[in-house]
């Protein structure tokens, strides 16, 4: 079953922001190919419905995104230790931009209802991260 990606702690149907197949990622709730809007493929992530080098946007070695495929560490865009994801290669708090409880994706460092971003119902990989937020 398809990952929904939901705006805040809802989890309707009329909430859904973008669907992860595993592969791609699609806008909204359809799957349709015509709603692709980036591949997943190894720990690299593409526009669109390619795979071509060319088109990588980010990187993720599980730990570290990158910017485009270079891994870096001048390319470096976020870091994350499995709860917190931190602007740049650092694991400072104060540097922590978001907080993910593997269900919720928190502004700053708090699980608070009121700072919830957006919710995941299914498998996620944080290598989408750089282009959900």
């Amino acid at each position: 079953m398809a990952t929904t990606i939901h705006t805040g702690s809802s989890t309707s149907s009329s909430s859904v922001q973008f669907t992860f197949d595993g592969k791609h990622l699609y806008k909204g709730g359809s799957t349709s190919s015509s709603n692709i809007l980036y591949t997943l493929s190894g720990k690299s992530l593409y526009k669109g419905n390619s795979t071509s080098s060319s088109n990588i946007v980010s990187t993720f070695d599980g730990k570290y995104i990158y910017r485009g495929s270079s891994t870096s560490s001048s390319n470096i865009l976020f870091t994350f230790d499995g709860k917190y994801i931190y602007k740049g290669n650092s694991t400072s708090s104060s540097n922590i931009l978001y907080t993910f409880d593997g269900k919720r994706i928190y502004r700053g460092n708090s699980t608070s209802s009121s700072n919830v971003l957006l919710t995941v119902e299914g498998h996620f990989s944080m290598a989408l991260f750089a282009v959900i937020l």
